[in-house]
């Protein structure tokens, strides 16, 4: 797709994945006279807390305008979402945090929803310039640890699409889990995403490893020409050997290999929450380079008074998780 603010979350194989673990997916083109102007591939959610139609990192637009678009697509899925029994609807843009944005979404009647499912902050690195050029554009401890990694005999980084490196992958990223207290994705979710983009060789499994033993980890989706940091570990073991450095630069360049333009660090926390969870591993991605993008919020149109079960669960959710 050729358009300027997309994720993975909006391509086929991610379609793919969640029909895997049960949801319905479905994917709409809205065109003008022929012409098509955007696609909005919509997951039917249910869980515990509710069913609701979910548009992940959409609508992607390639051209038109941007309220005339969600318009459309809102008008049709609020039909949609009564035939599904959902109470609502839910939005993860790709639109810059912005007034403009802010207001279009508050005059089609939506509200902030009180969790995000996909990253409303990330971190992006313009992969045009060349290695050196990237290198130097890292911050200086950054670069420094590369280097001194890139000379550890010990250290080695491997590269594979091997369910045995999904095992190691999973021991390491449920020490992660345990360590950061977050819940982990279970072994079958996991599995299912390297299925679904292996096949199209989008998917690399990167294992760090210090003495033979995989100390760091990480899954990269390389779609459309962009890469994403979607899934990582790291063991404390062997903390003070930059492995998990390495493993980023390597991921990088495998990038720039593939003709990536832009490498998506994920989500990262603004710098001002310096006690959240995840603020460790924020500066860790920022030391690569890049520069900041920030989204607007995920927004939830009501269907049905349920949805309010919904909003107090995902409430109560978000503060016991201290997010």
């Amino acid at each position: 797709m050729n358009c300027v603010e997309k994720t993975f979350c909006q391509s086929f194989n991610w379609g793919e994945f969640n029909q895997t673990m049960g949801d319905k997916v479905y994917r709409f083109g809205i065109f003008d006279n022929e012409r098509l102007i955007a696609v909005a591939q919509t997951i039917k959610i249910k869980a515990k807390r509710g069913t609701f139609l979910f548009v992940p990192h959409g609508p992607v637009i390639l051209s038109g305008d941007n309220k005339e678009i969600v318009k459309t697509l809102l008008d049709y899925l609020k039909e949609l979402g009564i035939k599904e029994k959902a109470s609502f609807i839910r939005f993860s843009p790709v639109f810059t945090l912005n007034e403009e944005n802010v207001k279009m979404f508050k005059e089609l009647g939506f509200r902030n929803a009180p969790i995000h499912m996909h990253p409303e902050l990330t971190w992006e690195l313009n992969l045009i310039p060349t290695e050196e050029e990237l290198l130097k554009g890292m911050r200086k401890t950054t670069r420094y640890l590369v280097k001194q990694a890139e000379k550890n005999p010990d250290v080695e980084i491997v590269k594979s699409m091997d369910e045995k490196d999904l095992s190691e992958f999973e021991r390491v990223y449920l020490e992660t889990a345990g360590r950061h207290s977050f819940t982990p994705f279970p072994p079958k979710y996991l599995k299912r995403e390297l299925d679904a983009f292996k096949n199209d060789n989008e998917i690399v499994i990167f294992s760090g490893k210090y003495k033979g033993e995989t100390v760091s980890s990480a899954m990269i989706v390389y779609w459309s020409k962009r890469a994403f940091y979607h899934q990582g570990a790291s063991s404390s073991k062997y903390a003070k050997i930059p492995v998990s450095y390495l493993l980023q630069w390597e991921a990088i360049k495998e990038a720039k290999k593939r003709g990536c333009e832009i490498y998506n660090f994920w989500g990262v926390i603004p710098e001002s929450e310096k006690n959240h969870p995840w603020a460790g591993l924020s500066l860790f991605k920022k030391g690569f380079g890049g520069n900041e993008k920030q989204y607007v919020k995920t927004q939830d149109y009501i269907l049905s008074p349920i949805y309010w079960l919904t909003y107090i669960f995902e409430e109560l959710r978000k503060r016991k998780r201290h997010l």
